[in-house]
């Protein structure tokens, strides 16, 4: 019987490929988990910390680096990052040698609620909680505030984020009984009554052109109320 080599090669390299395909997934899947530092994408980490994260990073009940990376289920930490109110998008993935990456964009707040349970109203138009570690300067929001009805005042709001001058100027937004908006603005006494957000850039562009003049003319501080609820006159009443 003629030994054939090359067979006999064949068989060995199947084997010789076998045992290290075995060999590297034993090392593979007693692996741990390396977490590296989340990576905040668009500013500053300013409302939820690393610690914060680390603590959202849990798979059955343990810390990550304490387990094999072949039994970390990305997408449900996904789910639990993205379930906290001050992420607004975050994302996991993980390196073949077992280091796992989060980039976490948070939530931007453009107003904040003050009521018996103060929250912000986010760019998005939704629900945001008040952070223990820094408060944005933004608007402060009074009145008559439904949490789950929120739509309203989120116009406004975000009109003012968008506009330079508002957002330099605006300090307090008021939601009254009848859904119209009040507004104050800094260094002022007196109150803006815009009335209802229809034609809201034109009364905007005509408080604009009241306030340039009044300042010009130095009688900012004779008024106790300016009206535009009308869109073609801005009233005035004085102290």
């Amino acid at each position: 019987m003629r030994i054939k080599y090359n067979d006999i090669k064949i068989i060995g390299l199947i084997l010789l490929v076998g045992f290290l395909f075995a060999f590297s997934n034993q090392r593979n899947s007693v692996r741990k988990v390396d977490l590296k530092a989340p990576v905040f994408i668009g500013e500053n980490k300013l409302f939820i910390t690393d610690q914060t994260v680390s603590k959202l990073l849990i798979q059955n009940q343990r810390p990550l680096t304490e387990q094999p990376k072949d039994i970390i289920d990305l997408n449900e930490l996904e789910v639990a990052l993205n379930s906290n109110s001050m992420i607004k998008k975050a994302e996991v993935f993980m390196s073949v040698e077992g280091e796992l990456y989060t980039e976490i964009e948070q939530k931007r707040p453009i107003a904040r609620v003050s009521s018996n349970a103060s929250y912000y109203i986010d760019d998005d138009g939704s629900y945001m909680p008040l952070s223990s570690n820094y408060t944005a300067r933004v608007p402060l929001v009074t009145g008559n505030v439904n949490k789950n009805s929120l739509e309203t005042v989120y116009e406004f709001a975000s009109a003012v984020d968008q506009d330079e001058f508002l957002k330099k100027h605006v300090i307090e937004i008021r939601q009254n009984d009848d859904n119209t908006i009040d507004f104050r603005i800094r260094k002022s006494d007196f109150t803006v009554h815009l009335g209802t957000l229809k034609k809201l850039d034109k009364k905007i562009n005509n408080f604009k052109a009241f306030y340039q003049k009044a300042f010009k003319d130095k009688i900012l501080e004779t008024y106790t109320r300016v009206d535009l609820k009308f869109d073609k006159q801005v009233i005035c009443t004085k102290k």
